[in-house]
């Protein structure tokens, strides 16, 4: 028996491995089909254990896609395609019959689309089912091609696997499993699809996820007779590929605008967060669990009756309630009465702001401090300072330099935790990855570009500059928290307005793939999970179980900054991911609130020392888990109480003598009022999207007759109307030509 020698460090194989290059090395059998995509070929092969669909690339090598891993015999035959599909196959077998469709297409770059589904022949059990994605070299070699892995799927985040092939030169590949298809499978399985998109070269895709094998292994079939969904495979090809930091980061969002755009899209449903908002002034006004007394001051609570304050909270829910107060028209009475104790957080001799107040508890470190914490409540103040608030750009003024100070003493490159008394480090780096904090240097490199915009001192365009350089190489683990990996996007794009130097722009493409890399683009209906939305939720961590509603709307105020400063050089793809994530949270975000989940969603255990769960009150919980986890287990974050006034005043409109206000779902580019009763909108979303618009009636005013149209004339008919709202369907790119009586 010949023996098998391994390549390119390659440590181990499987047996499937071994018998797709067998079956390879003897031609497979003839082609059951065989089609081009692009400059692709592709045919789909029956082997003794598979059904296979090897695309090739003529001389450039290939990939062998596993479509079906069978036992014992089985017969395979082409089926009529249905519209929009390439191929249909049917597969009957001792364990039922598999049903296997592919669509092909040209978008940005080529893809394939596969889709395969089981219908079991009797109640199964599947203890285990092979990965399937190998890479082939020009001789059809799994074990020859040479290449490597730029992101894998995280936890329970995108099912997702970015690579290239570098010898030979077949181009970059985006693998996308399409895990919301498979819902049906992981609840009579009673699995879960983390981390099930990766691999080790060269065996590499999806693991379906099965139960955990044992000595008494748990029984969760299939049941028989019902088709499930075992794969839902998108992959994005490109054959001039870069393997440079930028482009690369680039190619990625675009291959996986192309992907996004094969999946099926969850609804959306309007949201009143005008309203949520006005509850949330209210529980905040008069609650006693949402505010404390110190030093002859109003502080708030991080959590429900719990916690020390901290700038870090005061200062987030001081800047949303100045927001709230800026669209009201008029200042809300509790944005000064929170900014009266601020200075209380400022330490003379430092000449810094400390976290806490001087009189927290010894049970806490006064002197420690999150890398990002300290920069956090600057931005804020910077908001404030932006808008003219004297007392504000006073406290930056005198504050801001330490934050440059310890900028230098970590080369920015920042650890998790430090004493502010002297930078000794307490924690350097996340278990997770071996890495600190990298990305405080975007939002550090936001405070300091806030600076220069109040000062026009050039000093601090050139440390902005210098801690988004620093971050060169990071590549797909930049993203340690999402918002403050939004908002070093945000900085590379003003950065590269103010410079005109196209490093930032492909700079904050970088940010912008770690962050989407760390999506959950999918709709998970496991558990608990059915009763909220989680699509396009991103982690709060890069290990994180959870999303947040404090880095979910702190990532949505960094991505105005950012589409506000782009332009049409912009990728379009970022445009779309980017505006579809704003979407969404809008929709998601209403479910951290416990009054919209049924108490049996809501843990009734919090955090050691984070309080508990009131849900009379309009305080969101923490975290929700896409696999159905009850939600709240860390806490009701009162800190992330800004939520709903960032959300009510991105996304509402007041139009002055209407009967309503405007709803839109999509940042409004424009809004200009070219007649008593006439306005256009302009919005810039992705150009093959769909926005909700409203117009949502005011109180003791009538709707009106009113019409919408395109910029071309043509009509928008409402999706639904009421007493109360008219509800649009409209393109998220375009301008349109709004009339009412």
């Amino acid at each position: 028996m010949a023996s098998v020698a391994l390549k390119h460090d390659i440590e181990g194989v499987s047996p499937y491995l071994l018998s797709l290059r067998a079956a390879l090395q003897e031609k497979l059998n003839r082609p059951l089909k065989r089609f081009a995509v692009g400059d692709l070929w592709v045919e789909v092969c029956a082997a003794a254990d598979s059904l296979w669909v090897i695309l090739r690339r003529e001389g450039l090598g290939g990939i062998a896609l596993r479509a079906a891993h069978l036992q014992g015999t089985f017969s395979c035959r082409v089926a009529k395609p249905a519209p929009g599909e390439t191929a249909r196959f049917v597969i009957t077998s001792t364990v039922g019959e598999h049903l296997v469709t592919l669509r092909t297409g040209l978008d940005a770059c080529e893809y394939l689309h596969m889709t395969v589904r089981l219908t079991p022949t009797a109640p199964m059990l599947i203890p285990f089912m092979p990965r399937d994605l190998y890479p082939l070299d020009a001789g059809d070699d799994p074990l020859g091609a040479k290449g490597t892995i730029e992101a894998v799927q995280r936890g329970l985040n995108a099912g997702l696997l970015y690579f290239h092939i570098d010898e030979p030169g077949f181009g970059n590949i985006l693998y996308f499993q399409n895990l919301t298809a498979m819902n049906d499978y992981y609840r009579a399985t009673k699995t879960k699809p983390d981390g099930v998109v990766g691999g080790t070269w060269p065996e590499l895709g999806h693991l379906l996820p099965t139960p955990e094998q044992s000595g008494t292994p748990p029984s969760a079939p299939l049941p028989a007779g019902v088709e499930v969904t075992l794969s839902d495979a998108i992959m994005v090809f490109r054959q001039n590929g870069s393997t440079e930091e930028h482009e690369s980061a680039r190619q990625f969002l675009q291959m996986l605008g192309v992907a996004y755009k094969r999946i099926a899209l969850p609804r959306t449903a309007f949201r009143d967060w005008t309203e949520r908002a006005k509850r949330t002034l209210r529980d905040l006004d008069t609650a006693p669990e949402a505010t404390i007394a110190h030093y002859g001051h109003r502080y708030v609570h991080p959590y429900t009756a719990a916690e020390y304050p901290d700038i870090m909270v005061q200062m987030s829910l001081i800047a949303a309630i100045h927001d709230w107060g800026k669209w009201c028209g008029e200042p809300h009475p509790l944005e000064a009465e929170f900014k009266a104790g601020l200075n209380k957080f400022y330490d003379p001799k430092l000449k810094t702001l400390r976290r806490y107040l001087p009189n927290v508890g010894d049970e806490k470190d006064a002197d420690a401090v999150d890398s990002w914490y300290l920069y956090h409540p600057m931005l804020n103040l910077g908001r404030l300072a932006l808008d003219g608030d004297a007392a504000a750009l006073a406290l930056l003024m005198k504050s801001v330099e330490f934050g440059i100070k310890a900028a230098h003493h970590f080369k920015y490159k920042w650890p998790i935790q430090y004493k502010i008394t002297d930078f000794s480090v307490i924690t350097e780096n996340a278990e997770a990855d071996g890495r600190g904090q990298t990305d405080v240097g975007g939002i550090y490199a936001w405070v300091m570009l806030q600076m220069f915009e109040l000062t026009d001192d050039k000093r601090f365009l050139d440390e902005a500059r210098a801690a988004i350089d620093a971050a060169a190489g990071l590549r797909f683990n930049v993203n340690y928290q999402a918002n403050l990996t939004a908002w070093g996007a945000a900085a590379c794009m003003r950065l590269w307005r103010i410079t005109n130097d196209d490093l930032y722009l492909g700079q904050s493409y970088v940010y912008l793939g770690g962050f989407f890399h760390n999506c959950e683009i999918w709709e998970s209906e496991i558990e608990l999970a059915v009763h909220y939305r989680n699509f396009l939720g991103v982690t709060c961590l890069q290990d994180a179980p959870y999303m947040a509603i404090y880095e979910c709307f702190d990532s949505f105020a960094a991505f105005e900054y950012y589409l506000s400063d782009s332009g049409p050089d912009l990728e379009p793809a970022a445009r779309m991911l980017i505006a579809e994530y704003c979407k969404y949270a809008l929709d998601r975000a209403w479910f951290y609130y416990p009054d919209a989940l049924p108490s049996e969603a809501i843990s009734s255990k919090q955090r050691d020392s984070n309080g508990h769960v009131d849900r009379k009150l309009c305080f969101p919980l923490e975290d929700l888990y896409p696999d159905g986890q009850q939600a709240g287990q860390v806490g009701q974050e009162i800190y992330g109480a800004g939520a709903a006034f960032i959300f009510a005043t991105r996304a509402f409109h007041p139009i002055e003598g209407a009967p309503f206000q405007v709803y839109c779902d999509h940042f409004v580019r424009a809004m200009e009022r070219t007649g008593e009763h006439a306005l256009t909108i302009t919005l810039d979303g992705g150009e093959t999207c769909v926005a909700g618009l409203s117009l949502v009636r005011l109180k003791r005013r009538k709707l009106t007759r009113t019409r919408l149209t395109s910029i071309g004339g043509d009509a928008v008919r409402p999706h639904a109307t009421s007493a109360n709202r008219i509800d649009y369907h409209v393109p998220a790119n375009g301008r349109l030509v709004l009339t009412w009586e």
